[in-house]
């Protein structure tokens, strides 16, 4: 490919895309355009270490200056595309710029769902999606005493101990009956939650925050049975919205997510999509229903694809999914999804806190979650990458050697 590469979004997949794409042969120029004025960073650290004050700002950036020279990546920060004329191949900027395109790739990622509620727009109200609000956060956390998070998921809960960490009273509130409902089996829901309370985190199950109201130096969150939550600081987890409208105005494919292939091409040949704004099919998927995949892993591996389909040498998106969290001294690892296992077997001791579940739909391994063991999660990915067959039994027998059946 020697023509213009266009990639929107200077997020973890469009800077792995423009790396990629030169990996790949694409000698042409390629142009990463960010809304941000900040160089690409990593936004797993933001609600870890970054909030806690173990992880500095210095750490953050995904590459340096001298890569996007060295590579001849014209990255433009502060640019926001307003719109896509796939006609003439032209991207318009928020200033009225136009650039050429000959290929286009999108990775515009995905924005943080906001609060509903009267008092929803206080100043003591913050999330956690990029640096600006990171930084917030941290400022106003160095002198919080006590803080409502709402939603419990990965974000609230890696919040909410880094916020524990730094002595603040934590009470968390989630609509479903269990933490990480969405994403985790109930086993795994139940362990986090023994390990915040634990620490001293208060938790207010199947509740909906209806409004936020002011107090003299506080805030008090109302909970649709009349509870008052009266805190500092209000930390909203609360799941994301997929960047898509710019795809959607130009007339690509969008359903939950702009629609893909198995390639990552879009409906329009000429234009790829990677990241968290992207919505497909995965090979492991028992129905033929287009998802999205939120992950750093996903983000990088679904932009090799593209890259691979921009410079003309298409290959399918077979990686297997993982994601990690870190919460307190806890690394929970996860390999596959568990949706639908009927099976599952522990694996390690869970008194010492060193331990895996195995998760089986019939005799299928699917998934592991892996606390405090990486070994495990690391042979979990090769197992689920070489569709393993082993059994419960194998799994949670700790003479079994696991990587007998990867080799």
């Amino acid at each position: 490919m020697n023509g213009t590469l266009v990639i929107v979004g200077a997020s973890y997949a469009g800077v792995q895309l423009a790396a990629s794409a030169r990996e790949s042969g694409c000698e042409g120029r390629i142009v990463l355009v960010g809304d941000e004025a900040d160089a690409p960073y990593q936004r797993p650290p933001l609600s870890k270490g970054f909030l806690t004050g173990g992880f500095s700002e210095e750490r953050l950036p995904l590459r340096s200056q001298a890569f996007f020279d060295e590579e001849k990546i014209e990255w433009m920060p502060s640019m926001r595309a307003t719109h896509i004329d796939r006609t003439h191949r032209e991207i318009q900027m928020h200033d009225g710029m136009r650039i050429a395109y000959d290929h286009l790739a999108l990775t515009t990622g995905a924005r943080v769902r906001k609060l509903d509620c009267p008092g929803a727009t206080l100043d003591a109200v913050h999330y956690l999606r990029d640096l600006r609000d990171a930084r917030r956060l941290a400022q106003t956390a160095c002198t919080a005493r006590r803080a409502v998070v709402i939603g419990g998921g990965y974000i609230g809960l890696e919040a909410a101990a880094s916020l524990r960490q730094k002595g603040i009273e934590v009470t968390v509130v989630e609509t479903e009956p269990r933490l990480l409902a969405r994403v985790a089996s109930p086993w795994i829901s139940a362990y986090m939650q023994r390990a915040h309370a634990d620490k001293g985190v208060a938790f207010e199950f199947g509740r909906k925050v209806v409004a936020l109201r002011p107090l003299h130096d506080a805030v008090s969150v109302v909970l649709d049975d009349d509870t008052h939550l009266q805190c500092d600081l209000v930390v909203v987890g609360i799941g994301v919205i997929p960047n898509t409208e710019l795809a959607a105005e130009c007339g690509l494919t969008v359903a939950g997510g702009i629609v893909v292939d198995e390639c990552a091409r879009t409906s329009d040949p000429a234009i790829v999509a990677a990241g968290d704004c992207a919505a497909f099919v995965p090979h492991w998927a028992q129905d033929a229903r287009a998802c999205r995949i939120e992950s750093v892993q996903n983000a990088n591996d679904m932009a090799k694809v593209a890259a691979l389909a921009v410079a003309g040498r298409p290959q399918p998106y077979r990686a297997v999914p993982w994601f990690w969290s870190d919460q307190y001294d806890l690394k929970l690892q996860m390999a596959g999804i568990n949706a639908g296992f009927t099976h599952q077997a522990l694996r390690g001791s869970v008194e010492e806190r060193k331990f895996s579940i195995f998760y089986f739909r019939d005799a299928a391994l699917m998934a592991v979650d892996s606390i405090n063991r990486p070994q495990d999660h690391m042979l979990a990915r090769k197992l689920l990458a070489k569709g393993a067959r082993l059994s419960p039994q194998d799994a949670q027998d700790p003479a079994f050697d696991l990587k007998g059946v990867v080799q």
